[in-house]
């Protein structure tokens, strides 16, 4: 038996492209210089691997968002509880709209998503930096 999918990927991108503020990866290389501003990576650590990250990015990987977020979740993280605004990113901009409007769902304030992604924070000449995933040992 097929599946029917009643809401496709485009719609809900669409969705939260209506909901959740967008900023340009010029605005926020801006935005990442001031101690206001939380950048949150959620690309996989294989993409952080491969291609860089933004310095000082939190990384928090898409499938454990909602459990960091929540402050009653026993994975919560105390970044998540800070009064900053939080612009996520992912590798082209479709991840992290579903990602900030998931947060601003959930009544995270000051949410927004950077158009483009890192592939666009990197084109504007944002700097990036190499990661290493730690050595277990």
């Amino acid at each position: 038996m097929s599946q029917t999918i009643h809401r496709s990927v485009k719609s809900l991108i669409d969705e939260a492209n209506a909901e959740v503020e967008t900023v340009s990866a010029a605005d926020a290389i801006k935005a990442a210089q001031g101690d206001d501003v939380v950048i949150v990576d959620i690309r996989d650590p294989r993409e952080i691997e491969r291609d860089g990250k933004i310095p000082g990015a939190f990384s928090c990987t898409r499938g454990m968002l909602e459990f960091w977020i929540d402050p009653a979740s026993p994975y919560a993280k105390p970044i998540f509880q800070q009064d900053k605004k939080f612009i996520f990113h992912c590798a082209g901009g479709l991840r992290s709209v579903l990602a900030a409007k998931t947060a601003q769902d959930m009544g995270l304030n000051s949410v927004a998503h950077m158009g483009g992604g890192f592939a666009a924070w990197r084109d504007a000449g944002g700097p990036v930096e190499k990661w290493e995933p730690k050595k277990k040992g």
